[in-house]
């Protein structure tokens, strides 16, 4: 397919094409303002200043930013549920909180003001990619404690656009809408995304004939440009690359302009660094480290250099498109999904990069790690077929298992079992994709 090219929308010109020195006076006044709230009205950060011997009025440059201590998720468990509110539950409008696979939930508390600034900043994602009032919008994300389907429905009204607020799940009912309704924009995970494309291919559905979709926003899970292409491939669209979290907002944190050269921070409302993760010192732009984020603008819950565990660079040089934001690279691993394997660390981006080298293999993958007693771990990866491939038989198919183990063994530095396995034989997500399984932890 040929990619469409996307029209370059700028929906707060002002704000999203600011000289850097306006910026960065921005930035001080707003962090400044951020610190002393929080030292105020939010005990937990009192106290982590007042160990540091560090108090508001110490700010005086966005350097000075080091000189506060990191917030990580283990402190938001620790004061859950509302324990870093800065804002009485009378002011606070709507609660969102995380899946809490591994304990109590990460809940997020927004004011008026804080669903305000969101709706502002998912605006400026969906104009991104080209969105109007003359487009329908498919939200497929989750709609509740997840912030992904809100954060887009608040952000299409805000742009005019029509909204089908359809949620994840009931896929063939998703084949139908997405056709009668004439939806134009696409947005749920990259995983589900090609889940709808399968179901399009089985209903014997010609997406690029029949369906008017022209550009989808894919996020809330590590993806690569090879799966990029077979999203676009499959569903005839502009796929564009969105980040977030709840911890910080929601969707709406950066997203990808036409040109595609890393995602656009909202720096007017979101301060961030790159450090080392090992050492927490900052990094330069080019540096790749672990993303850390304090908030600007949020009046329910502020964030002080929240450590993401994500792993990116950060670029300032000018972007074609004419914003001045910095933009983000493409997520390439978490300092906490980080595999060790034999002492070896490893990341599922890179098996899903090996993997992807491979012609016939689809990104439908998972990653099971086990070890038996008194014996070394043993890493298995299970990948899908393309029904091409596999109607081609067993020659064709162990050659391509052969090629995906030696690209596996070059990527990881050590040996791993990769199974091809038949088209449709691993189970498939409505939300995140569970990528990886550790029998260790059992």
């Amino acid at each position: 397919m040929t990619k469409r090219q996307l029209e370059v929308l700028i929906w707060n010109r002002e704000c999203e094409t600011m000289p850097r020195t306006d910026l960065r006076s921005l930035q001080l006044r707003r962090l400044r303002e951020t610190v002393a709230r929080a030292y105020q009205r939010v005990p937990f950060y009192r106290r982590a200043l007042d160990s540091r011997g560090v108090k508001p009025e110490d700010i005086r440059t966005l350097e000075d930013l080091r000189r506060l201590s990191f917030t990580v998720k283990s402190d938001l468990r620790d004061n859950y549920p509302f324990g870093l509110f800065a804002e009485p539950l009378a002011q606070i409008v709507r609660v969102h909180a995380s899946s809490g696979t591994t304990g109590k939930p990460i809940v997020a508390g927004y004011t008026r003001h804080d669903l305000d600034i969101w709706t502002e900043v998912m605006a400026r994602v969906l104009a991104a990619g080209g969105v109007t009032d003359r487009d329908v919008v498919h939200n497929a994300y989750g709609h509740g404690l997840f912030t992904g389907g809100f954060g887009f429905h608040q952000g299409a009204e805000r742009v005019g656009a029509t909204v089908v607020p359809v949620a994840s799940g009931l896929t063939k009912r998703q084949l139908m809408l997405i056709e009668d309704f004439g939806a134009t924009v696409l947005c749920c995970t990259p995983s589900y995304s090609l889940v709808i494309a399968e179901a399009a291919a089985d209903e014997g559905i010609d997406i690029g004939f029949r369906w008017q979709l022209r550009v989808g926003f894919f996020g809330a899970e590590p993806w690569s440009e090879r799966m990029r292409e077979e999203i676009e491939e499959k569903l005839h669209l502009h796929a564009v690359n969105i980040y977030g979290l709840t911890e910080i907002v929601g969707p709406g944190v950066a997203v990808e302009c036409p040109f595609q050269q890393g995602m656009h921070i909202a720096e007017d409302h979101f301060l961030a660094e790159v450090i080392d993760p090992e050492t927490g010192e900052p990094l330069g732009y080019g540096q790749k480290g672990e993303l850390v984020f304090t908030t600007l603008t949020k009046e329910g819950m502020p964030m002080l250099r929240y450590r993401t565990r994500d792993l990116t660079t950060l670029d300032d040089e000018p972007c074609p498109c004419g914003r001045t934001l910095v933009r983000m690279d493409r997520v390439t691993g978490r300092t906490d999904d980080m595999l060790i394997i034999r002492g070896v660390n490893v990341y599922p981006s890179q098996i899903e990069w090996a993997l992807l080298q491979v012609a016939g293999l689809e990104p439908q993958y998972v990653i099971v790690v086990d070890r038996q007693r008194d014996s070394l771990d043993e890493l298995e990866i299970r990948v899908e077929t393309t029904a091409k491939l596999h109607a081609e038989g067993a020659a064709a198919l162990a050659a391509a298992q052969a090629e995906a183990n030696r690209l596996m063994h070059q990527a990881l530095g050590l040996s791993a079992t990769v199974m091809v396995v038949p088209p449709g034989a691993l189970p498939r997500s409505e939300g995140k994709a569970q990528r990886v399984i550790d029998k260790r932890q059992r």
